[in-house]
């Protein structure tokens, strides 16, 4: 079996990589003679081209021998290969308008998609995730903006720190007020949020607290689905049914946006579900939110001022509250800051692939090897042309050749 690692074709290109040439060396070594590998050559990637020679693995720039195909994002459609079996995130479960001609291109090409986002285990959790490490420099970012909006304080972009040993030095130069912070989310990238928050020194408060007290020091609160959505009904709270029929609640947010000054975004969202507030609501004098970074930089999802992805590059926007249309970054003084990167761990790239290629080799490269893979069968949202019974749901979405993509 030979496993090609692919060049990154979306724009901005990622530096991201499935493995690291040390995992590949350490792969190839404990599988000699059933597993082989050959990397698509690349100026952009955290590991030079180079790095993978060192370690005895072929660059080249046809990988169309390759039986299994590795990469990161989505891959354009002129780049994809036909009957070829494909791991990326391809961002469609969610019926991402602006990928639905990638995943009409994958059924028309016969190719098997296997969707990192869906590769979970016996208890249905996701096995393998860049979560932690968006987490971790989503939060970052938030107190880079701060700094940046208030000219309290200058940290390095994370970018521009060697690894995460130095962006947490760098942390030291944070110098906050007695603000409030509102965090959503306690997953992976809640855990890599809170990574952050710890280094800080920041205290953790419960919701009533952070709503009704007075604080000296800064101060934040991790919220759950039942602190800030409540049942239309009766204004109750019953989590399986929240996630099956998300249209029976509303969220009551609003008063954490008052009482907060930032808000780090790291909770999933699912269509259907509410939207944490609307965008008419900033308009209010009450409403406290100046900064917002969305991890989850989900267009049009829980966080109505994420009106773009961010880049790297261009960090943070503002929304401006009257209008509620973007403006230059720092560009106002009542204005919000919106830092909406949707490629986040790309700024600690080679740490993250690491770990991410730890994941794959603990719970994929096993699985290549066995006969109808319990783990990957259920992550495989198309093959043979068609989709696959698990994610028939997609297709409507795949059908409506005659839309617009976004």
């Amino acid at each position: 079996m030979k496993i090609g690692i692919i060049r990154e074709g979306k724009i901005p290109t990622d530096r991201r990589v499935p493995f690291s040439p040390k995992q590949l060396k350490a792969l190839h070594e404990s599988h000699p003679g059933n597993l082989g590998f050959v990397v698509e050559s690349s100026k952009h990637r955290c590991f030079s081209d180079q790095e993978y020679r060192d370690a005895d693995i072929e660059v080249t720039d046809d990988i169309s021998e390759a039986d299994i195909l590795f990469g990161i994002k989505e891959v354009p459609i002129s780049e994809l290969i036909p009957e070829k079996t494909y791991f990326f995130f391809s961002h469609t479960l969610k019926q991402q308008a602006r990928n639905r001609k990638l995943l009409q291109a994958i059924l028309d090409k016969n190719i098997r998609l296997i969707d990192y986002e869906a590769l979970k285990d016996s208890q249905g959790k996701r096995v393998v995730a860049f979560g932690r490490w968006a987490g971790i420099v989503g939060a970052y970012n938030a107190f880079w903006t701060y700094g940046n909006k208030t000219g309290l304080y200058e940290i390095k972009r994370a970018w521009e720190c060697s690894g995460l040993a130095e962006l947490k030095v760098e942390l030291g130069k944070v110098q906050l007020p007695p603000i409030k912070i509102v965090v959503t989310g306690s997953g992976r990238v809640g855990s890599g949020v809170k990574e952050i928050l710890d280094v800080l020194g920041l205290l953790e408060v419960e919701a009533h607290q952070f709503l009704h007290l007075y604080f000296e020091e800064p101060v934040y609160t991790v919220l759950g689905s039942s602190d800030y959505n409540r049942r239309k009904a009766d204004g109750g709270f019953d989590k399986e049914e929240f996630y099956t029929n998300p249209e029976k609640y509303e969220s009551h947010f609003l008063k954490f946006a008052e009482a907060g000054e930032m808000l780090i975004a790291a909770a999933f969202w699912s269509p259907g579900a509410p939207r944490l507030f609307q965008i008419e609501d900033i308009k209010s004098p009450d409403f406290g939110l100046t900064v917002i970074a969305d991890i989850t930089c989900d267009i049009g999802g829980s966080i109505p001022t994420t009106l773009r992805p961010s880049t790297i590059a261009d960090p943070v926007y503002d929304v401006d509250r009257e209008s509620g249309s973007e403006i230059p970054a720092f560009g106002s003084q009542t204005s919000i800051s919106v830092m909406a990167i949707d490629n986040l761990p790309c700024e600690l790239a080679r740490e993250s692939s690491e770990e991410f290629g730890k994941q794959l080799i603990q719970w994929v490269v096993p699985a290549l090897s066995e006969d109808n893979s319990q783990i990957l069968e259920g992550a495989t949202i198309a093959r043979d042309g068609d989709l696959t019974l698990e994610y028939m749901y997609l297709t409507d979405f795949v059908n409506a050749r005659d839309q617009t993509d976004a």
